[in-house]
């Protein structure tokens, strides 16, 4: 297969921190090293600088409307033999079309890693004219682009950089714990399992716990995300919902991935990804995930050892190159090659 030029749309957050530790930047690099040329596009930041007052709500549609024009036609002359777009939240379907207009020969992809898609009616209909719906679950979020009337979807999980997700030597004191979660407690009014909730506000009591993004902690910044978690001895991964096929956040492949032991909410399909007892543990209670914790945490054999079966899993199953190249199978293929393969 020859190189591909490829048109990668997504908000790169250049201006802050945690722009090394986005998901397309994995992707970028991937792309890369597959051989691949790739012309980025940081769809927020262009409208920001296309309009001063992006910010403000009657200035949002002109900075929207300078932004789609730029980027029409940098698709326009780039080429692309595909166009990916790694978060839906600012397209539309008339901006879809116009990039396909722009070049007609081109696979049109979009990645959406939201939940509840339903609830973003652009979205919906920005699926409608792609060729490929991407998302990190093959239940009903999925389910939804497709009932919208999209031609083709699929399950892609989220990508690891092992350049940058390892065990960080010598963390500072502040982000040394026993269990580690990264992220909100709740979701701004969407439905959600109490259990997230639940486990949460138990450890906010619990000894040498840390949460970073949450009832009133800081978020993590820049590589602190990732030196958090390997500074952890146990990381909590669990959604807003976990009924939903495959369904996970970036902390899924991340925690494993910096060498940390995971504790993961059971969802139907994960153990395609990471098998209970050898790469993680799940559980399916509140009481079970404490049980397990303190289990664990008495047991350092048998805890690091799945820590380091998880890591090396992470980085052999998805690798941001690996990941990347599944992206480029589906768009030239129509499928890709791996155990948790599935489409719409």
């Amino acid at each position: 297969m020859r190189a591909k030029r490829i048109f990668l749309i997504g908000d790169f957050k250049d201006e802050k921190p945690q722009s090394v530790y986005v998901d397309e930047r994995k992707l970028l690099k991937g792309f890369i090293r597959l051989g691949h040329d790739v012309q980025h596009f940081s769809y927020r930041n262009v409208m920001m600088q296309a309009s001063p007052f992006a910010k403000k709500r009657w200035g949002k549609g002109r900075a929207k409307r300078k932004a789609d024009k730029i980027l029409v036609e940098q698709v326009r002359y780039y080429f692309p033999d595909i166009v990916v777009m790694t978060s839906l939240k600012h397209m539309d379907g008339p901006l879809v079309q116009a990039m396909r207009q722009a070049a007609p020969g081109a696979i049109l992809l979009g990645r959406d890693g939201d939940p509840y898609p339903q609830t973003h009616p652009n979205r919906l209909e920005a699926g409608r004219y792609l060729d490929i719906v991407l998302m990190p679950n093959s239940g009903k979020f999925l389910e939804a682009f497709k009932n919208a009337g999209a031609k083709h979807c699929a399950f892609l999980p989220f990508a690891v950089d092992p350049d940058i997700l390892y065990r960080h030597e010598n963390p500072p004191a502040e982000l040394i714990s026993d269990v580690v979660f990264t992220g909100t407690a709740e979701h701004g009014g969407l439905p959600h399992e109490d259990d997230r909730y639940d486990i949460l506000c138990r450890l906010r009591d619990y000894p040498r716990a840390k949460l970073f993004g949450c009832f009133g902690h800081p978020k993590t910044q820049g590589l602190d995300c990732f030196r958090a978690l390997s500074a952890s001895k146990i990381g909590l991964s669990i959604n807003i919902a976990n009924d939903v096929r495959l369904y996970h956040s970036d902390r899924f492949v991340h925690i494993p991935a910096c060498g940390t032991f995971m504790l993961a909410k059971r969802v139907p399909g994960y153990e395609l990804m990471f098998e209970d007892g050898i790469h993680c543990r799940y559980f399916d209670t509140v009481d079970e995930f404490f049980e397990l914790v303190d289990w664990y945490l008495e047991h350092e054999d048998e805890r690091e050892k799945i820590a380091q079966a998880g890591m090396q899993r992470a980085y052999e199953q998805f690798n941001c190159t690996k990941v990347a190249g599944h992206l480029v199978d589906l768009a030239m293929k129509g499928s890709y090659d791996a155990p948790w393969a599935e489409t719409l």
